[in-house]
């Protein structure tokens, strides 16, 4: 599997995992994919409006602790 299809899977498995964002690559001045980008579209299931990774991994876990952060915020904590 080349590197595009790996991505677009990626893409795919976070855009499912996370429906509450809209998940996209950055593109770098020079035209080539940047970073992993995750805006927030339900308050319920984040904080920051913007979130963003170097990996899908990065991103992956970065929505995981937002997640945990809107569980606190929503109990008032």
């Amino acid at each position: 599997m080349n590197s595009a299809n790996t991505d677009d899977q990626k893409l795919a498995e976070l855009r499912e995992a996370f429906n509450g964002h809209r998940i996209w690559r950055s593109v770098r001045s020079d035209g080539r994919l940047g970073d992993w980008v995750a805006t927030l579209h339900d308050p319920a299931v984040g904080v920051d409006p913007t979130v963003i990774g170097s990996t899908a991994a990065e991103l992956h876990d970065a929505l995981i602790r937002e997640g945990g952060r809107a569980r606190v915020k929503r109990q008032g904590w």
